[in-house]
Protein backbone atom coordinates (compact mmCIF):
# COMPACT_ATOMS: atom_id res chain seq x y z
CA UNK A 1 0.00 0.00 0.00
CA UNK A 2 2.80 2.41 0.93
CA UNK A 3 4.47 1.55 -2.41
CA UNK A 4 1.32 2.64 -4.30
CA UNK A 5 1.21 5.90 -2.39
CA UNK A 6 4.84 6.75 -3.17
CA UNK A 7 4.34 5.80 -6.83
CA UNK A 8 1.36 8.18 -7.17
CA UNK A 9 3.24 10.87 -5.27
CA UNK A 10 6.15 10.60 -7.75
CA UNK A 11 3.73 10.78 -10.68
CA UNK A 12 1.99 13.89 -9.33
CA UNK A 13 5.17 15.69 -8.26
CA UNK A 14 6.40 18.10 -10.95
CA UNK A 15 9.98 17.85 -12.26
CA UNK A 16 12.58 19.64 -10.16
CA UNK A 17 12.83 22.70 -12.45
CA UNK A 18 9.02 23.21 -12.27
CA UNK A 19 8.49 22.72 -8.53
CA UNK A 20 8.96 26.34 -7.45
CA UNK A 21 6.63 27.83 -10.12
CA UNK A 22 4.02 25.10 -9.48
CA UNK A 23 4.09 25.66 -5.71
CA UNK A 24 3.84 29.43 -6.20
CA UNK A 25 0.83 28.99 -8.52
CA UNK A 26 -0.78 26.54 -6.09
CA UNK A 27 -0.22 29.04 -3.26
CA UNK A 28 -1.86 31.80 -5.31
CA UNK A 29 -4.78 29.50 -6.16
CA UNK A 30 -5.29 28.43 -2.53
CA UNK A 31 -5.04 32.08 -1.41
CA UNK A 32 -7.59 33.12 -4.02
CA UNK A 33 -9.98 30.35 -2.91
CA UNK A 34 -9.59 31.25 0.78
CA UNK A 35 -10.09 34.96 0.03
CA UNK A 36 -13.23 34.18 -1.99
CA UNK A 37 -14.61 32.05 0.85
CA UNK A 38 -13.90 34.84 3.35
CA UNK A 39 -15.34 37.66 1.22
CA UNK A 40 -18.48 35.66 0.41
CA UNK A 41 -18.88 34.65 4.08
CA UNK A 42 -19.32 31.08 2.81
CA UNK A 43 -19.39 29.47 6.27
CA UNK A 44 -22.38 31.61 7.32
CA UNK A 45 -24.56 29.81 4.75
CA UNK A 46 -24.34 26.60 6.78
CA UNK A 47 -26.26 28.28 9.61
CA UNK A 48 -29.89 29.33 9.95
CA UNK A 49 -29.00 32.89 11.03
CA UNK A 50 -31.37 35.34 9.26
CA UNK A 51 -28.59 37.91 8.92
CA UNK A 52 -26.93 35.54 6.44
CA UNK A 53 -29.69 36.49 4.01
CA UNK A 54 -28.40 40.07 3.88
CA UNK A 55 -24.85 39.08 2.94
CA UNK A 56 -25.92 40.31 -0.46
CA UNK A 57 -27.55 43.71 -0.26
CA UNK A 58 -30.46 42.74 -2.50
CA UNK A 59 -32.37 41.04 0.33
CA UNK A 60 -32.33 43.98 2.76
CA UNK A 61 -36.01 44.94 2.18
CA UNK A 62 -37.08 41.33 2.75
CA UNK A 63 -34.97 41.09 5.91
CA UNK A 64 -36.34 44.39 7.25
CA UNK A 65 -39.96 43.41 6.66
CA UNK A 66 -39.42 39.93 8.15
CA UNK A 67 -37.75 41.50 11.21
CA UNK A 68 -40.93 43.51 11.89
CA UNK A 69 -43.38 40.72 11.07
CA UNK A 70 -45.19 38.25 13.29
CA UNK A 71 -42.96 35.49 11.92
CA UNK A 72 -39.77 37.08 13.28
CA UNK A 73 -40.51 35.68 16.74
CA UNK A 74 -41.33 32.18 15.51
CA UNK A 75 -39.37 31.45 12.33
CA UNK A 76 -36.11 32.25 10.58
CA UNK A 77 -35.73 32.71 6.83
CA UNK A 78 -34.70 29.07 6.42
CA UNK A 79 -37.71 27.84 8.40
CA UNK A 80 -39.92 29.16 5.61
CA UNK A 81 -37.73 29.12 2.50
CA UNK A 82 -35.86 25.80 2.84
CA UNK A 83 -37.35 22.28 3.00
CA UNK A 84 -37.44 20.98 6.57
CA UNK A 85 -38.44 17.35 6.11
CA UNK A 86 -34.88 15.93 6.28
CA UNK A 87 -31.26 17.01 6.70
CA UNK A 88 -30.03 15.98 3.23
CA UNK A 89 -32.87 17.63 1.33
CA UNK A 90 -32.40 20.82 3.35
CA UNK A 91 -28.68 21.15 2.58
CA UNK A 92 -29.06 20.01 -1.04
CA UNK A 93 -31.69 22.72 -1.50
CA UNK A 94 -29.46 25.30 0.23
CA UNK A 95 -26.54 24.32 -2.02
CA UNK A 96 -28.55 24.49 -5.26
CA UNK A 97 -30.32 27.71 -4.34
CA UNK A 98 -27.12 29.24 -2.98
CA UNK A 99 -25.22 28.51 -6.19
CA UNK A 100 -28.02 30.12 -8.18
CA UNK A 101 -28.00 33.16 -5.87
CA UNK A 102 -24.20 33.40 -6.11
CA UNK A 103 -24.30 33.31 -9.89
CA UNK A 104 -27.10 35.87 -10.18
CA UNK A 105 -25.55 38.27 -7.66
CA UNK A 106 -21.97 37.92 -8.96
CA UNK A 107 -23.02 38.52 -12.55
CA UNK A 108 -25.27 41.42 -11.45
CA UNK A 109 -28.42 39.84 -12.89
CA UNK A 110 -30.62 40.31 -9.83
CA UNK A 111 -34.06 41.53 -10.81
CA UNK A 112 -35.66 44.66 -9.40
CA UNK A 113 -38.72 42.60 -8.45
CA UNK A 114 -37.61 39.50 -6.57
CA UNK A 115 -39.86 36.48 -7.04
CA UNK A 116 -39.55 32.96 -5.70
CA UNK A 117 -38.57 30.28 -8.21
CA UNK A 118 -40.92 27.31 -8.67
CA UNK A 119 -38.59 25.20 -6.48
CA UNK A 120 -38.66 27.88 -3.75
CA UNK A 121 -42.45 28.31 -3.99
CA UNK A 122 -42.87 24.58 -3.41
CA UNK A 123 -40.64 24.69 -0.30
CA UNK A 124 -42.43 27.77 1.07
CA UNK A 125 -45.85 26.18 0.54
CA UNK A 126 -44.70 22.96 2.25
CA UNK A 127 -43.47 24.94 5.24
CA UNK A 128 -46.65 27.01 5.53
CA UNK A 129 -48.61 23.77 5.69
CA UNK A 130 -46.12 22.20 8.11
CA UNK A 131 -46.39 25.03 10.63
CA UNK A 132 -50.04 25.91 10.13
CA UNK A 133 -51.31 22.38 9.47
CA UNK A 134 -54.25 22.63 11.85
CA UNK A 135 -55.57 25.74 10.07
CA UNK A 136 -54.85 24.42 6.58
CA UNK A 137 -56.63 21.18 7.37
CA UNK A 138 -59.76 23.10 8.38
CA UNK A 139 -59.66 25.29 5.27
CA UNK A 140 -59.20 22.47 2.77
CA UNK A 141 -61.20 19.74 4.54
CA UNK A 142 -64.27 20.19 2.36
CA UNK A 143 -62.28 20.64 -0.85
CA UNK A 144 -59.87 17.71 -0.42
CA UNK A 145 -61.74 15.30 -2.66
CA UNK A 146 -62.35 17.82 -5.45
CA UNK A 147 -58.89 19.48 -5.45
CA UNK A 148 -55.43 17.96 -5.88
CA UNK A 149 -52.39 19.25 -3.98
CA UNK A 150 -51.08 20.90 -7.18
CA UNK A 151 -54.38 22.73 -7.81
CA UNK A 152 -54.70 24.07 -4.26
CA UNK A 153 -54.16 27.84 -3.97
CA UNK A 154 -50.87 29.07 -2.56
CA UNK A 155 -51.03 30.41 0.99
CA UNK A 156 -49.80 33.87 -0.05
CA UNK A 157 -52.53 34.18 -2.68
CA UNK A 158 -54.77 35.17 0.22
CA UNK A 159 -52.24 36.16 2.90
CA UNK A 160 -50.42 38.80 0.87
CA UNK A 161 -49.07 40.72 3.85
CA UNK A 162 -47.37 37.74 5.52
CA UNK A 163 -44.48 37.95 6.24
CA UNK A 164 -42.94 40.36 3.73
CA UNK A 165 -45.97 42.36 2.75
CA UNK A 166 -45.82 43.86 -0.70
CA UNK A 167 -42.04 44.07 -0.88
CA UNK A 168 -41.36 43.65 -4.56
CA UNK A 169 -38.32 45.79 -5.36
CA UNK A 170 -35.01 47.13 -4.06
CA UNK A 171 -36.61 50.49 -3.20
CA UNK A 172 -39.71 49.14 -1.44
CA UNK A 173 -38.40 49.98 2.04
CA UNK A 174 -36.01 52.91 1.60
CA UNK A 175 -35.76 53.78 5.30
CA UNK A 176 -35.51 50.22 6.64
CA UNK A 177 -33.20 49.77 9.59
CA UNK A 178 -30.99 46.77 9.15
CA UNK A 179 -27.78 45.66 10.84
CA UNK A 180 -24.58 47.02 9.35
CA UNK A 181 -22.64 44.45 7.41
CA UNK A 182 -19.36 43.42 8.97
CA UNK A 183 -16.24 44.41 7.04
CA UNK A 184 -15.03 41.97 4.41
CA UNK A 185 -11.32 42.60 4.93
CA UNK A 186 -9.44 41.77 8.14
CA UNK A 187 -8.90 44.61 10.58
CA UNK A 188 -5.16 44.91 9.81
CA UNK A 189 -5.90 45.62 6.15
CA UNK A 190 -8.52 48.23 7.06
CA UNK A 191 -6.00 49.93 9.39
CA UNK A 192 -3.43 49.93 6.56
CA UNK A 193 -5.92 51.68 4.26
CA UNK A 194 -6.60 54.39 6.85
CA UNK A 195 -2.87 55.04 7.37
CA UNK A 196 -2.39 56.02 3.71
Amino acid sequence: MFRHFTRYFRILTPPLQWRLPVFILLGILVGFILATLRISRAVSYLSDDPETCINCHVMIPQFATWKNSSHAHAATCNDCHVPQDNFFRKYLFKAKDGMRHSYVFTTRQEPQAIRATPMAREAIQENCRRCHGNLVHQVFAGQASSMSQADAPLCWDCHRETPHGNVRSLSATPFARVPRLSPVFPEWIELGKEAR
